[in-house]
């Protein structure tokens, strides 16, 4: 199997070569050059044709961000974004990923060699699973388009709920959805489609520190539902959905109905936490019938065991497919398991999912 290509493009020449280092731990990656601009990067690419690039976000002249979009508009390819604006500037990261970079990775805050070698493994892991991404053809017009027209829908759509009785009627399930790389946009376009007073929602969405409360505010922007940030003891109400993503805790629901979201601190499962293994374990055991698990994009093989959890008890188990989806790992792991009772697009996805926790008019 030859080696995934990979160009580091960032402006020290210092971060270029620890960058460049680190990635070279790696058997499977190969660092086939170094750019310090947008310039330099852009004829790279030509020549070179990387299967990854990774990507500062400051640099001189044309910023990260703005390469990201010309890259994205014109001719698509996988980047991950490397910076220190990844802890701090969470709404420069947030952005980046909606324009189509697969992940974003913060520099570690020394720059020295043996800071790097500690990062090394995690590093590697994003690349290689950023070069088997399907990434997407960014169009800044149709995205503020679709933008603009959901705000409408969603202004529209609380407004008549306040006003009339014919509204979506919740039959007690409890939905749950894991996504980590690739993820968050995935997550918006399907809650887009979800009613003001819709079911009780849990998104695991492993996010770097820092950007859990941005990520929730601009969800909250941009659906109908109230958008909260799980906390320990948190009641599980019809109408809300719950940003489960801090990375010192697990996320379990006690009980259902009734239950709230409880937070602990365990060691990492399937190397991450928190688990969605151990959020769709707990949401069989306590919703069985009423459970619906859902993994979206996303790395690693966290969620196939919890989602078989799900469908043994009576659940419902669902994954994004892998036309649609950026990372189809974490769905390929669940469906190995057999885990997965159907694979389906975003839109396919909402509706199902909304249809399941609907209660039946029989008089209809």
């Amino acid at each position: 199997m030859a080696a995934i290509k990979v160009l580091v493009v960032d402006d020290s020449i210092t971060m270029r070569a620890l960058f460049s280092s680190a990635l070279e731990r790696s058997n499977d990656l190969v660092v086939v050059g170094a750019a310090a601009d947008a310039n330099e990067a852009r004829e790279m690419i030509a020549d070179m044709r990387p299967d990854v690039v990774t990507l500062d976000i400051e640099m001189p002249g044309m910023n990260g961000i703005d390469f990201l979009e010309e890259i994205m508009t014109t001719k698509p390819m996988p980047i991950v974004m490397l910076s220190t604006l990844t802890q701090k500037g969470a709404e420069v990261t947030l952005k980046a990923l909606e324009i189509g970079a697969v992940d974003c990775f913060p520099k570690p805050t020394k720059a020295t060699p043996d800071e790097f070698a500690k990062i090394s493994g995690k590093l590697c892991k994003l690349v290689a699973t950023a070069a088997k991404s399907k990434v997407k053809k960014y169009d800044p017009e149709a995205v503020a388009a679709a933008a603009a027209a959901n705000t409408a829908a969603v202004q529209e759509q609380t407004a008549t709920q306040a006003t009339t009785t014919k509204a979506y009627k919740w039959n007690g399930s409890l939905v749950a959805l894991s996504a980590s790389t690739g993820g968050g946009p995935a997550v918006t376009e399907l809650l887009r489609a979800w009613p003001a007073n819709c079911p009780p929602t849990i998104v695991l969405q492993q996010l770097e520190e820092g950007l859990a409360e941005p990520f929730a505010a601009r969800l909250n922007d941009a659906i109908a539902p109230d958008v909260k940030l799980a906390e320990d003891g948190l009641p599980l109400q019809q109408g809300c959905v719950y940003i489960l993503s801090a990375p010192d805790k697990h996320g379990l629901i006690d009980r259902w109905p009734g239950g709230t979201i409880r937070l602990v601190a365990r060691d990492p499962v399937n190397g991450v936490r928190p688990s969605a293994d151990l959020l769709l374990t707990t949401l069989a055991k306590s919703a069985r019938d009423k459970a619906v698990g859902v993994i979206l994009s996303g790395a690693g093989t966290d969620g196939a065991a919890g989602l078989g959890a799900v469908k043994q008890l009576g659940g419902l188990t669902l994954c994004q497919d892998r036309e649609s989806a950026m990372v189809f790992e974490a769905s390929a792991a669940a469906i190995a398991k057999g885990a997965v009772e159907a694979q389906l697009s975003i839109p396919d996805l909402a509706q199902a999912i909304l249809a399941r926790c609907e209660e039946k008019d029989l008089a209809a």
